[in-house]
């Protein structure tokens, strides 16, 4: 992926490995990685990384960093999923992003020489990851105190009540 911003300066990122799911198109795919239900998926990283993977084992969750690579259009003003008014795309999660870069923790259950396997994902099957980073509490963990407009449906997702799952609203087919 290379990109220049408005400045003109060159960014390069290149894929790391593969993030493998049981999810193949957007409708049906959780929402965001604590709402999967656990869902289990493989991250495949390229060998010549290998080294690089010493003494994440000892971690229970990592980060993910990963490429939308099935978004073709950024929006500034989208319509998130769970909500019926158009936002702007920084208070949103939505993939369809300037930079289109996604984020999900998951809990790493093994790692099995490059592969290393893990639930709670919320990504489509063969998507580019772009960076691994531990999870660590303390650093990652905040105590929020708003939410903004996400708060009414904050009460529907403790309980249960929704189980909210990706349409196709934000990818190829919509975004020609």
């Amino acid at each position: 992926m290379n990109r220049k911003p408005d400045d003109g300066t060159d960014i390069a990122l290149y894929p790391i490995g593969t993030i493998h799911t049981p999810f193949a198109e957007a409708v049906g795919t959780p929402i965001q990685g604590a709402l999967s239900g656990q869902a289990r998926g493989e991250v495949v990283v390229n060998s010549a990384l290998g080294e690089g993977l010493a003494d994440l084992d000892g971690f229970s969750h990592i980060i993910l960093i990963y490429l939308f690579d099935r978004i073709t259009k950024a929006r500034l003003k989208v319509k998130p999923y769970l909500d019926t008014e158009h936002r702007g795309i920084f208070a949103t999660r939505s993939p369809s992003r300037p930079n289109p870069i996604g984020i999900t923790v998951v809990r790493l259950i093994e790692i099995d020489g490059l592969i290393l396997r893990v639930s709670g994902v919320d990504m489509l099957d063969g998507t580019p990851l772009l960076d691994i980073k531990p999870s660590i509490p303390q650093f990652d963990d905040h105590q929020h105190r708003r939410c903004g407009w996400f708060e009414p449906h904050l009460e529907a997702l403790r309980d249960g009540q929704t189980v909210p799952v990706a349409d196709d609203r934000f990818h190829r087919k919509n975004n020609k």
